[in-house]
């Protein structure tokens, strides 16, 4: 190979990958600058005209909360609590393989995403709860909430499915009162809201 064929080669190179990087530009930046600049030209779409009201009172359709919620939040709160009740509290954690975090003080159980887990926190004072696995009592757990972020995507709410057969059964187990977030009993409709 002559010492002047490599410069050449090497220009010959340089100028086909700048005709690849035109043709790609033309491709694919030109097409959505045009639907950009013909989006913007379009009128906006005219606007009705009001109907005078109808002489009958129209019954208030119902509404579904389109907001995103952040976090789903059940109440269990037992009907009798004593040192008893923190025993069989402790022995449904272990059942359940629930793991305690000593900085948050909540236990979380893995359920169908580990990714995900559920909490379980005390509900008296919010929050912070003995690790009750250790034998740490401080007065006897008087109720728990039970916390889980929703999936992003329906198709994985593999857990709320858990989470809420978790709460059913702590429910019976505890004879105790469930509550959704808005400190009212739950109902089917809570649950169906929370599976989505």
């Amino acid at each position: 190979m002559d010492i002047t064929s490599l410069p050449f080669l090497l220009a010959v190179a340089s100028l086909v990958l700048g005709v690849v990087a035109a043709a790609i530009f033309v491709y694919v930046v030109l097409p959505k600058q045009r639907r950009a600049k013909a989006k913007a030209a379009t009128p906006p779409a005219p606007k009705a005209e009001p109907q005078p009201p109808s002489p009958e009172p129209e019954e208030p359709v119902p509404t579904k909360r389109t907001a995103k919620v952040k976090q789903h939040s059940l109440f269990v709160i037992f009907s009798h609590p004593d040192s008893t009740t923190d025993e069989r509290l402790a022995e449904w954690l272990r059942g359940k393989e629930a793991s305690y975090d000593a900085v948050k003080k909540v236990f979380f159980i893995k359920g169908k995403q580990p990714s995900n887990p559920i909490t379980i926190a005390n509900a008296f004072p919010p929050g912070e709860m003995p690790d009750l696995l250790q034998g740490e009592t401080h007065e006897p757990i008087r109720g728990i909430s039970l916390l889980v972020k929703p999936p992003l995507h329906k198709r994985r709410n593999q857990q709320m499915y858990v989470y809420v057969e978790l709460a059913k059964e702590l429910n019976d187990a505890f004879s105790g009162n469930l509550l959704d977030a808005e400190q009212q009993p739950a109902s089917e409709s809570t649950y169906a809201h929370i599976i989505g």
